[in-house]
């Protein structure tokens, strides 16, 4: 019985404080520096959005990458402006990136763009105020296929680019998947692509036992995205014994969290995840059957 109150209150309590940030504070209050130069995507400057914890909010020395979505033809790091900001506001250094869109480039280069903002943050770690090995990836929709990618695939060679900060770690802490798409287009692969390529295009291809701890965020009406591919996605990293969280939201569609209620929301949750993941590890006794020491309600 006490524990069923104790987590039916936490619901009050977390709205609540959403409601709080969303209505001005700490949220309007977050510094944001705009169109960095990260890297070179070919001949294109690639730039970046730097999202800071306000005045008064304790650092927590860590950054995070975001990726935007938009289905691989469209979107913009600014879209995500609204989403980065519940991030800063709980004491993150958040990063909005830009990476080349379908006509622009195809794969691997949009994956060369989102190792190459790894690796500069990682290179402007003292600037930042963050920790180095403290860095992680959080992609939306089409964004989540990077946030996903490079998570898996950090300082391998062959699909780490010339973006910049060449010899730089793109290994990450932590990955957040928002509703996210784990390959991109056929039509986005070099022409004559066989199999093979096509499965090391997969992001899924590269969740192996070492992957960096994920949580995915999903809406239970995304007609998009379906939830039942994020569904999937858990249970690949279950069964590679890789650290998982899954959150489904009922009732909400694709980008529910472009609500800003369902921003702070998610990303508290991400931030007590990262938190017993990343800043301050720990694991817990066994909470015995179910979930009270054997003691029942």
């Amino acid at each position: 019985m006490g524990s069923a109150l104790a987590a039916a209150a936490a619901v009050p309590v977390l709205s609540s404080v959403a409601m709080a940030q969303t209505a001005g504070t700490p949220q309007t209050n977050v510094k944001v520096e705009s169109d960095v130069v990260f890297g070179k995507g070919g001949d294109m400057d690639l730039k970046l959005d730097i999202y800071r914890p306000p005045a008064g909010v304790t650092p927590k020395r860590m950054a995070t990458i975001h990726f935007h979505g938009g289905g691989f033809t469209s979107g913009n790091k600014e879209s995500l402006a609204e989403r980065v900001k519940p991030f800063a506001a709980l004491g993150y250094v958040a990063i909005a990136a830009q990476y080349r869109l379908a006509g622009q480039a195809g794969y691997p280069a949009l994956v060369h763009d989102a190792k190459a903002a790894i690796r500069w943050v990682r290179a402007n770690a003292t600037k930042l105020g963050i920790d180095p090995a403290r860095i992680a990836v959080v992609g939306y929709s089409a964004g989540g296929y990077h946030a996903l990618f490079a998570a898996g695939t950090g300082d391998r060679p062959e699909l780490e680019g010339s973006g910049g900060n060449a010899g730089v770690s793109t290994k990450v802490a932590a990955c957040l998947a928002y509703y996210p798409a784990t390959n991109v287009p056929a039509s986005m692969l070099p022409a004559g692509s066989d199999a093979a390529a096509q499965k090391a295009a997969n992001a899924t291809t590269y969740i192996t036992a070492g992957y960096p701890p994920v949580a995915i965020f999903h809406g239970m009406k995304d007609t998009t995205i379906p939830v039942e591919s994020s569904k999937r996605l858990m249970q690949q990293f279950q069964d590679a014994q890789v650290p998982v969280e899954f959150h489904a939201f009922e009732g909400v569609p694709h980008v529910f969290d472009s609500n800003p209620e369902f921003a702070v929301i998610a990303a508290q949750l991400a931030d007590f995840f990262i938190d017993r993941h990343v800043i301050n590890p720990r694991t817990y006794p066994p909470f015995g059957a179910g979930g009270n020491g054997g003691r029942g309600v």
